[in-house]
């Protein structure tokens, strides 16, 4: 049709999708009028009436065909067709309720995780971060070109001094701020609200405006804040604010205490802010500026490293061209100074990457399983429909010998598989949403969780994951009909159904598809299982049952003198020791499986000098004289602390195990003489103790245990073994410390193996999803197999008759039922097994301790794939080796 034509046309098609009713009726009247106005001139020309009326249709011709010719020039022939199909659909999916919600079901899973892992993936990993221009954002570490151990990470955080030149020294290319996020307050009690530990980030006074954050109420800091001899300054969270502070439009200029120092509130941050990025800060509340706060010498140190530097770039100016800029320099840096934790080169990524880099694989992972999910469930259904289609040969046959044509009755099959996959879609947003809330509330720790949405884009995927499932779905059930198969079944009879051999055939074909798809996931699981398993049961190197842990804070402005701290820490730990049901109670800096906790660098001074830089980085503790009998790690040799090894007497040290030999190889390390390369203190050698495991995911490192009531320790976690419910002491514990101090909070109440649990929260949450994504797959794989098998016996009932009348035994029926449904099982599992093999390899960075080709996993998945095919398989066969042979007979 022209354009011009089409033109003319538009308004009658227009009115025909409003008006059709009437429209037809008149069409009606007017072919009517115009036949009886012939009829009545040949009655004039002398004709009788029955002549006249049929010269009158021969000359006019059909009117069937004049009504559909007239219909079709001013009507969208195509949308009628499309909306009939959908109303015989509709009909045809009423009388199968069981086929349309067992159908739906299968859609909805697989559709529903698929939208829930994309709107993970596009609000986590691709969605912009909600700063000013966030593209021109990075995220600048140090790197050590020669790594200390394997798991040495290749961004490391950044040293005061180090930032300080490459500020200077990249002012052409880039706005440079600072930040560093692990770090906790004291805030005081106040307005009838309890003391609390708050996590705090420091930074530098330009940070906020590199990023492009206004506040919602005050203001923001600026470099005039950012001095050691500044007014202390505090900016909140907007989440602490509604908090603890009730939204008071006043907070600005009022002053709250941390850590018994007073703060001045200068601004509230927007709700919606979050920092966050390879080193935590999702969970800060408070930020104060960093000159402020450090320590005397920090900024200005190139060995201690503390923060992440932020880069905005300017202009024109690339990633890799800053950090090119600043690696070059770092290497200038360490000519100028060699020690050995000065490191030698730097790195950079985008800011956004910074933030979510560690959450890539297990999310593409992930959306792996799910797309696997999705096509077991289109799979399933095609099945399905290919049954359906079998089942309903003959009624289409007939349809097709009464006129229907080809493409029409195909087009209703693709119109069944669309109204599935629609409904499935539907409820499967439904699925989506309700685990995104899950998923929101059960992993709160995940970065950039906060941005988690549904939105348009979202909505417009799951369109498109239901029509590529209904393309899917639908395609598979007309494949091999040709016109020939169409009306093939009237003129078959129950002894000559090739073409019901031939459907059966290709679902076979999809069960392969869907047991080797199934076979991949369970492998996965297994070894993502396996690696939670070796990780929860992982030797920490003490035992961590009924151990209880909380960590307290002194804050200096209260416990200046060093006698003072020793003095709280002493009563507290004795009274502890004194509840009921405590059985040993001791303290350290930072208990087993807690993390990095602090290092020192330390030379052995009977050793030969060592070249400028030269030392070993080891882990640094700080412990009292009973930590070691309370979490039972074995002294090998020398001696424990005693009491009276405190303050000036403090210069004693026990070694781990790697430390004494990493240290002093071939020697005893009693008595030796350690030199601590960051205040020059000299500690002598008196014990060695087995090693302990800071990290759960990491061996042990080599760790130097000091005493506790000396050394400037002010940070300290009680540890209480209890061989009763020891969570119970808990309260009792704060309770002590509530009445010793008022405004000193008590933290991370955890035991030893909750502590440990919190840290493999990744490891979890990643091996039950796929477990969870694999059962969904077997159970669909195993009713596939149910279901073709099924099919198979009910289309050679006639021939299962016939060999059970000529002799044939129940067990050789049960038999060759059996082998005729496992045969696409098997080689499904073949396949699938192959395919994982190529496949795991990308799991190896979520693996722990476990090989990509565990054969362990791989013998445990086969055994349980064909332990469940031959249950799918068994119902069908039983029922084929107990059939009446003369019953079966009569079905000819």
């Amino acid at each position: 049709m022209r354009l011009e034509e089409w033109v003319y046309t538009l308004p009658l098609r227009l009115r025909t999708l409003l008006h059709r009713k009437r429209l037809s009726a008149e069409l009606e009247e007017e072919l009517r009028r115009h036949i009886d106005d012939q009829i009545a001139d040949n009655i004039s020309r002398g004709m009788g009436r029955d002549e006249a009326r049929l010269s009158a249709l021969r000359a006019f011709g059909n009117p069937l065909l004049l009504r559909e010719e007239t219909r079709a020039t001013w009507s969208w022939n195509g949308v009628e067709q499309w909306a009939r199909d959908l109303r015989i659909g509709v009909r045809t999916l009423r009388r199968s309720p069981g086929f349309a919600v067992t159908a739906i079901l299968i859609m909805a899973m697989g559709i529903g995780a698929n939208v829930a892992l994309f709107t993970v993936i596009r609000s986590v990993l691709l969605q912009p971060l909600p700063y000013r221009d966030p593209g021109r954002l990075a995220s600048l570490f140090e790197h050590q070109t020669h790594p200390v151990d394997a798991g040495y990470s290749n961004y490391l955080p950044v040293a005061g001094g180090n930032f300080g030149e490459w500020k200077k020294a990249t002012r052409d290319v880039a706005q440079m701020a600072l930040v560093s996020t692990w770090h906790q307050y004291n805030l005081s009690a106040e307005g009838g609200k309890l003391p609390e530990k708050v996590d705090a980030a420091w930074c530098s006074g330009n940070f906020f405006s590199v990023l492009g954050i206004a506040p919602t109420l005050g203001r923001v800091f600026t470099e005039d804040d950012d001095r050691r001899g500044a007014a202390a300054a505090v900016v909140i969270s907007g989440g602490l604010w509604r908090r603890r502070y009730d939204s008071d439009p006043g907070i600005v200029g009022k002053t709250i205490w941390l850590d018994a120092r007073p703060f001045t509130v200068i601004g509230v941050l927007p709700g919606w802010f979050v920092y966050e990025g390879k080193y935590g800060g999702g969970t800060d509340q408070l930020w104060t500026t960093a000159s402020h706060e450090a320590p005397p010498g920090f900024m200005a140190s190139f060995e201690e490293r503390g923060f992440v530097a932020v880069a905005r770039l300017l202009p024109g100016v690339t990633l890799s061209r800053l950090v090119s800029q600043v690696s070059a320099l770092q290497k200038q840096i360490k000519r100028d100074h060699p020690e050995p934790s000065v490191s030698d080169g730097a790195q950079g990524r985008a800011m956004l990457d910074d933030a979510v880099q560690d959450y890539k694989t297990p999310l593409y992972v992930l959306l792996a399983a799910t797309g696997c999910v999705l096509l077991i469930a289109c799979l399933n259904v095609a099945g399905l429909l290919v049954a359906r289609a079998a089942a309903r040969s003959k009624e289409i046959a007939i349809r097709a010998a009464l006129g229907g044509g080809r493409r029409r009755l195909l087009r209703e099959r693709v119109t069944e598989g669309l109204l599935v996959s629609a409904a499935g879609g539907g409820l499967g947003l439904l699925l989506a949403w309700a685990g995104l809330q899950w998923l929101m509330s059960a992993r709160q720790d995940m970065n950039r969780v906060a941005s988690i949405h549904m939105d348009g884009i979202v909505a417009l995927f799951a369109v498109t994951a239901t029509g590529l499932c209904a393309l899917v779905s639908g395609a598979f059930s007309v494949l091999g009909s040709n016109g020939k198969q169409i009306l093939a079944p009237l003129q078959e009879s129950s002894r000559s159904h090739s073409g019901g051999r031939a459907r059966a055939g290709l679902r076979k074909t999809l069960l392969v598809l869907e047991v080797s798809l199934t076979v991949v996931l369970l492998v996965g699981a297994g070894l993502l299982v396996r690696s939670y398993q070796r990780l929860r049961s992982a030797d920490i190197g003490v035992p961590i049952d009924n151990v209880l842990t909380m960590h307290i804070s002194l804050p200096e402005a209260r416990y200046r003198k060093p006698e003072d701290r020793v003095a709280f820490f002493e009563q507290l730990i004795a009274r502890v020791r004194a509840l009921p049901g405590v059985e040993a109670a001791g303290l350290v800096s930072t208990a087993p499986g807690e993390g990095w906790g602090g290092d020192r660098m330390m030379s052995v001074v009977e050793h030969p000098s060592q070249p400028k830089g030269g030392g070993f980085d080891i882990l640094a503790r700080g412990a009292d004289p009973a930590y070691f009998t309370a979490v039972q790690v074995p002294l090998l040799s020398g001696r424990s602390f005693t009491s009276d090894e405190r303050l000036d007497r403090a210069h004693v040290a026990i070694l781990s195990h790697s430390a004494a030999q990493e240290m002093f190889p071939g020697e005893d390390p009693i008595g030796k003489h350690l030199h601590d390369g960051s205040d020059g203190g000299v500690f002598q050698v008196i014990g060695v103790v087995a090693d302990t495991r800071w990290y759960v995911t990491e061996p042990s490192h080599p760790t130097l245990y000091v005493p506790i009531y000396g050394n400037d320790y002010s940070v300290a976690t009680i540890v209480v073994r209890s061989s009763h419910d020891v969570e119970s002491l808990a309260t009792p514990i704060e309770k002590l410390v509530g009445k010793m101090d008022p405004d000193l909070p008590v933290s991370d109440v955890l035991t030893i193996r909750q502590a440990i649990a919190k840290t493999t929260v990744d490891s979890q949450f990643d091996s039950i999803v796929v477990l969870a994504f694999a059962v969904i797959a077997l159970v669909l794989a195993s009713a596939g197999l149910y279901g073709v098998l099924a099919y198979v016996v009910a289309q050679r009932t006639g021939e299962i008759g016939i060999r059970m009348a000529l002799g044939a035994q129940r067990d050789q029926v049960l038999g060759l039922v059996l082998a005729d449904g496992l045969r696409p099982a098997l080689i499904g599992l073949l396949s699938g097994l192959a395919a994982s093999a190529a496949t795991t390899r990308f799991l190896k960075a979520m693996l722990y301790d476990t090989q990509p080709l565990d054969l362990q996993v791989f013998a445990g998945v086969t055994a349980l794939l064909m332990a469940s095919a031959a249950l799918a398989c068994l119902v069908p066969a039983w029922r084929a080796s107990r059939l009446d042979p003369m019953q079966a007979l009569r079905t000819e």
